[in-house]
């Protein structure tokens, strides 16, 4: 579960190395795009959008998450899925609706999906490469050229108990 304050409001102590950006957000079908200038927060985990916003560009709810807010109470809000412009790239992105009027969020899952990060001390987005673990059925991957289905040239029985 995610830590939420009431509202989606960052801490009142969380200012440190928070900054904001321009988004623009759409429905997933197509459509207009919203501008937002969001909070770009690395202790959210999803990206959270004013529920008036989202109505007005079409946008219903898919589905509801449990979500534990700062005082530890369990709540649920609704969440759906929606295109989301950033640096002249459109990228699909699961937003949760946020109190009507609340300050906008970029969550670390869309962060992560544009193969960016937060630059706290220059307060500014940069590029990053993405992250990718392979675990294939005990087998260890052989060279730094090996693909996610080369397996080692004995086949791997080694690595298996069959």
């Amino acid at each position: 579960m995610d830590w939420l304050l009431p509202g989606g409001a960052a801490a009142p102590d969380s200012t440190m190395g928070h900054f904001h950006v321009s988004v623009q957000v759409s429905h997933r079908a197509g459509g207009r795009f919203a501008p937002l200038e969001a909070l770009v927060d690395t202790g959210a985990t999803y990206t959270w959008v004013p529920r008036d916003v989202l109505e007005d560009l079409g946008i219903v709810p898919e589905e509801q998450w449990p979500f534990v807010l700062a005082d530890g109470r369990e709540v649920l809000y609704p969440v759906a899925w929606i295109n989301i412009r950033m640096r002249d790239r459109v990228q699909p992105t699961i937003v949760v609706f946020g109190d009507p009027g609340s300050e906008p969020i970029l969550g670390v899952v869309t962060l992560e999906q544009f193969l960016l990060a937060a630059d706290p001390v220059n307060r500014r987005l940069v590029s990053v490469p993405g992250r990718l673990k392979v675990a294939m059925d005990g087998l260890v991957r052989q060279g730094r050229d090996a693909g996610p289905m080369d397996v080692p040239k004995n086949g791997g029985a080694d690595a298996r108990n069959d």
